[in-house]
């Protein structure tokens, strides 16, 4: 789907990458542990205020593919705040009309997390306030690969002409199938890479890199980001028109 623009100058879609917990924690001679557990507490500031600046959509990459590799006891204790998070912020998030969707690969995943996202979903379904993205067991690469396969087999069943393959019916396959791109993508802790998060979405996306540490992102750094893209020049691989 194409970039979606923005009203009153504010994007209507923002993508976070949350980077940096550890490195807050260690600086601090704290477990790594413990910036996970403080970044849980700029994740709910960040929700807020995103809600306040009328930001339709706020996607976060919360654990990729990737982060299974860290060491057991720390993927335990993420996947328990996580447990956690659902548990005491689903039903706030749903009292202030949030919209819960979950994107990546639940096939991998424990029933109980399957089941914890799905009940997310469902109860805040209907809400017409902020829709907040979670990308959770999340690649780019491996959601790219997933929807080729799936066009693939519609190939081979006689479902889809090859001709009749363009970027919109790839768009419509991936996970983020119906919503519009993301204007403004924001990583924390001054590191400058996607680190395969959402790579055919953001094509046409304005990147900020922030120094601050995921545990310090807040809502000044917030606005101020904002208000860096509201500077900016957006002309998706055309010209600015040119006044008379």
């Amino acid at each position: 789907m194409s970039s979606s623009g923005s009203r009153n100058g504010v994007p209507r879609h923002v993508a976070i990458i949350m980077d940096g917990n550890g490195r807050w924690a260690s600086r601090r001679g704290l477990p790594r542990s413990a910036g996970h557990r403080q970044g849980v507490e700029a994740l709910r500031q960040a929700v807020r205020t995103a809600a306040d600046m009328g930001i339709e959509i706020l996607t976060l990459y919360s654990f990729s593919t990737e982060n299974w590799t860290r060491p057991a006891a720390e993927v335990t204790f993420l996947l328990e705040l996580l447990r956690r998070f659902i548990r005491t912020d689903v039903a706030d998030l749903h009292a202030a009309g949030v919209r819960i969707m979950v994107i990546g690969d639940r096939a991998s995943l424990e029933p109980g997390i399957v089941s914890m996202f799905e009940e997310a979903e469902a109860l805040t379904r209907e809400n017409t306030g902020l829709k907040l993205v979670i990308a959770f067991n999340y690649g780019s690469r491996q959601e790219i690969t997933r929807a080729v396969q799936v066009i693939a087999r519609k190939v081979a069943e006689g479902k889809i002409d090859p001709d009749d393959i363009t970027p919109a019916v790839i768009s419509n396959h991936l996970d983020t199938a119906g919503l519009p791109d993301p204007d403004l993508l924001i990583r924390t802790s001054g590191e400058q890479r996607l680190s395969n998060y959402l790579l055919w979405q953001c094509a046409y996306t304005e990147f900020i890199f922030v120094p601050e540490l995921w545990p310090e992102f807040n809502a000044e750094i917030f606005r101020g980001a904002i208000e860096s893209y509201q500077s900016r020049d957006r002309r998706y691989g055309g010209i600015k028109a040119q006044t008379a």
